[in-house]
């Protein structure tokens, strides 16, 4: 399995409901020091549908500027579906949210 193939699995596993930081990601992937690798790795998401990487962000729950999908009120809206709640300022409640495997 490569790199990404173990991102994309730790990506399928996070709950509706709930998000990852990229930091997450990498070390439940195999290495902490791959949160960019993350990044890019959801950008070229092959199967945005089976792969839910909207539920990946920032670890004080900044929503992705870059999000491939549709931008940032995409990944907001679709967030807000699964039943993920936001601070005023825009930031997923991570004391609440975070996904904890």
């Amino acid at each position: 399995m490569n790199t990404f193939d173990r991102i994309y699995e730790v990506v399928r596993r996070i709950p509706r409901g709930f998000v990852a930081s990229y930091g997450q990601v990498a070390a439940l992937a195999g290495n902490p020091r791959w949160s960019r690798v993350v990044g890019y790795a959801l950008h070229v998401n092959p199967d945005p549908k089976g792969i839910p990487c909207y539920r990946v962000v920032t670890k004080d729950g900044r929503l992705s500027e870059a999000f491939a999908f549709g931008g940032v009120n995409v990944q907001r809206e679709l967030l807000l579906r699964d039943g993920v709640g936001f601070t005023p300022d825009g930031r997923v409640i991570m004391e609440k949210y975070r996904w904890r495997p």
